[in-house]
């Protein structure tokens, strides 16, 4: 059984290697609160319930991993609904190190493995041209299989309210694509590094700029409009557009605090 605590009164621990260190049941209890409710609700969840909710926490160890799948018996391949790790940082900060949400009940989009089956690893290693043609047609954003659950606007507060449990005062995170990276900017995040080079991106992919001549139609992620829209740039970035990968970015949210930078202000999705 899920250990009752009043998460209001714990004497919560600062870093995830001291809520690790906890008893199982209550480590479990704490990054329960990390999912959202409407999630838990909606989805049907029993916390005890092992085979679909599952914490990677081991004891002595700096980092967490937090795994929902949809019910037993869902046809392969499963995806979970919700994946988190999060680690803490050589400075004793608290950092999201990957973060998915997918709605089970979409359609998916074999982005991930080649047509031979094997792992693109976010297109690094091989790709698969056709379905991410058919994701990009269907409104998804490089790196996902299913469309989201738009959950967003109730994890935010969720995580904020888990890190002022445990005295931290903002949470750092990485994207992985063009699209995260918006996404979060809108959400208040700000960067420890990488704003310049969104800025730069912003910049050439534009007209006037230096690379908007390679919007040209030239593959099916480059099609001459596609620079208006995040999901059209975060398209052609992974089309190899800028001639180069995005490049490394790091961001961070102040609980409480939205910072205001918008490195795409006309942006439309």
């Amino acid at each position: 059984m899920m250990h009752e605590i009043d998460l209001e009164t714990f004497d919560w621990p600062q870093s995830i290697r001291g809520i690790n260190g906890l008893e199982v049941p209550v480590k479990e209890r704490l990054y329960l609160s990390l999912i959202p409710p409407s999630l838990v609700t909606h989805f049907d969840v029993d916390p005890a319930d092992r085979e679909r909710l599952r914490f990677i926490c081991p004891h002595d160890t700096r980092s967490v991993e937090i795994v929902l799948y949809p019910k037993p018996g869902t046809p392969p391949p499963i995806d979970p609904i919700v994946y988190l790790h999060m680690a803490d940082t050589l400075n004793n900060k608290i950092a999201v190190m990957l973060m998915q949400v997918n709605n089970p009940e979409a359609e998916r989009f074999n982005t991930d493995v080649s047509q031979d089956g094997l792992p693109t690893r976010f297109g690094t290693l091989r790709r698969n041209i056709p379905e991410e043609v058919r994701a990009m047609q269907a409104g998804l954003s490089p790196g996902q299989v299913r469309k989201g659950l738009r959950i967003s606007r109730e994890a935010i507060p969720t995580f904020e309210t888990f890190l002022g449990r445990t005295g931290n005062e903002l949470v750092i995170i990485e994207p992985l694509t063009y699209t995260n990276a918006i996404v979060y900017e809108s959400y208040g995040f700000a960067y420890y590094y990488g704003r310049q080079r969104m800025e730069w991106i912003d910049k050439v992919l534009r007209p006037g700029g230096d690379l908007i001549d390679r919007f040209d139609g030239s593959s099916p992620f480059r099609q001459p409009d596609a620079w208006r829209t995040v999901r059209g740039r975060a398209w052609a970035i992974y089309d190899g557009i800028l001639g180069e990968p995005l490049g490394d970015l790091r961001m961070y949210k102040r609980i409480g605090h939205h910072a205001g930078v918008n490195t795409f202000p006309d942006a439309a999705w």
